[in-house]
């Protein structure tokens, strides 16, 4: 497969949307470490951290796209894995993050906080701090939760 530099590797690529691009990205990229891949103009951009991209969307009506409002629940998030999430929390409250937990440890081998950007977009910085097998730690790998049902409902009718 070819990879392109202006778009990144990334199977995935989310795009969050911001009133103002230009500050988004610059923010982005002081506040959590970000780096940008490429701008068109002030209406999209690029950015990248690790081997995960981000398009960066302006508020435009005409395609649909908002900018989260301050009085409505979220819709999604975003989960970043960086290698020091204490480092990484330090540099977001300096850059003005609105912090909504502070790091701290998990039972499933993370340590995590999360935070609010400028337009009130929420992110999740997770460090691996242990290497627990899925199973150890109380999850079905590996099985749908079709076949979870499916399995449920066979041993339902096979007990009667």
């Amino acid at each position: 497969m070819l990879i392109n530099r202006t778009t990144g590797s990334a199977s995935v690529v989310p795009e969050l949307v911001y009133v103002d691009v230009e500050q988004a990205v610059d923010w982005l990229c002081a506040a959590f470490g970000c780096t940008e891949l490429w701008r068109a103009g002030g209406h999209r951009a690029r950015i990248a951290f690790g081997n995960g991209v981000l398009i960066v969307a302006d508020a435009d009506p005409d395609y649909g796209r908002a900018a989260p409002k301050r009085d409505e629940p979220h819709c999604h998030s975003v989960l970043v894995k960086v290698d020091d999430v204490d480092a990484h929390y330090d540099r977001a409250r300096q850059h003005g993050a609105r912090i909504l937990g502070p790091p701290r440890d998990y039972p499933y081998g993370e340590r995590q906080y999360s935070a609010e950007d400028l337009e009130r977009h929420r992110w999740t910085f997770t460090q691996a701090i242990a290497d627990l097998a899925p199973r150890g730690v109380g999850r079905n790998v590996g099985v749908s939760a079709d076949r979870r049902r499916h399995r449920s409902s066979v041993g339902a009718t096979l007990s009667r």
